[in-house]
């Protein structure tokens, strides 16, 4: 039996690279946007206007919206996932304004390592032995980016270690009720109870915000939206062995950024630790793609493993 990963019909792997790219700038600038606008402003009160600028983003498919039929159970996941996804917004936001770019974006990979433990705890996936090996991996990626015993470990680094299983829990949900329900009606409902979770924490610790960070929080939920886009048009477009190793490169861009527009270090152990993290994630990808797309051709050889 041999292994083949031929695109499908349709596919366009180069149109899937520059989508990803777009995708990768458009979450950048979401970091260094946030960077920029979310300083001197609660973490809730900016997470929470985030999303409620990001809502004339969804004006389009409110009519999609409201034909949903959403049971009672279903209504509760949606609302379980919008308080962990809500959560998880609000440790990110807080981590963006005490450690630098590179570092968030490097630990937001450990992400897909999350999903796949959770994966297996809840739905009884196998963790076979690659998946074992990649997922040490990244948790190795993950001390040398900390570098524990080396250097102090600040609550930014704290705070993002719980963004990564916060929405680990919201991505595990979106599997459940994407099930269900159409990919529009699941990522308006995020949006919507995430907005509506938010709202009482940012109001407790409410400050006046200039026109500057309104403006500039606008602009991150728009290239928040336009990276979710790009993402999903990346994944029609092409495998995702072709896309995933793509996603590298917000490393790389965003320690650019930190490095010219906010004077950050480059620090080469952070791009280490999110290379041995970014590798994992594409390696447990890979093996899956090439476990879906398994066919049998002549003469029949010895099984790949």
């Amino acid at each position: 039996m041999a292994v083949q990963s031929v695109p499908e019909a349709g596919q366009n792997p180069v149109a899937g690279i520059l989508w990803m790219l777009a995708t990768g700038i458009s979450f950048v600038a979401v970091t260094a946007l946030v960077k920029l606008s979310a300083q001197g402003l609660p973490a809730a009160q900016s997470a929470f206007l985030r999303y409620l600028l990001g809502l004339v983003f969804l004006l389009p498919i409110l009519g999609q919206l409201s034909r949903a039929r959403i049971g009672r159970r279903r209504l509760a996941l949606y609302g379980g996932r919008g308080l962990a996804h809500a959560l998880g917004v609000i440790c990110w936001f807080f981590a963006m304004t005490r450690i630098p770019v590179a570092e968030v974006t490097a630990m937001n990979y450990l992400n897909p390592i999350y999903v796949t433990l959770g994966a297996a705890l809840l739905f009884g996936e196998r963790l076979a032995a690659r998946r074992i090996l990649a997922i040490a991996a990244a948790f190795l990626g993950v001390l040398v980016i900390l570098r524990p015993g080396f250097r102090e470990i600040s609550e930014g680094h704290v705070a993002m270690l719980f963004t990564a299983a916060l929405f680990g829990i919201s991505y595990l949900t979106a599997k459940l009720l994407s099930e269900r329900d159409e990919a529009s009606v699941v990522v308006a409902m995020m949006s919507v109870t995430v907005t509506i979770v938010l709202a009482p924490l940012a109001l407790a610790v409410w400050v006046p915000p200039s026109w500057q960070q309104v403006v500039g929080l606008f602009f991150v939920a728009f290239f928040a939206t336009a990276g979710h886009y790009g993402m999903t048009r990346a994944f029609r477009a092409a495998p995702l062995t072709v896309t995933q190793p793509i996603t590298f490169l917000q490393l790389v861009w965003a320690t650019l950024v930190g490095w010219l527009a906010f004077g950050e270090a480059v620090d080469g152990w952070v791009l280490l630790g999110g290379g041995l993290i970014v590798g994992s994630v594409v390696f447990i990808t890979w093996r899956e793609a090439v476990i879906k797309r398994r066919v049998v051709t002549p003469p029949a050889g010895a099984p790949e493993t």
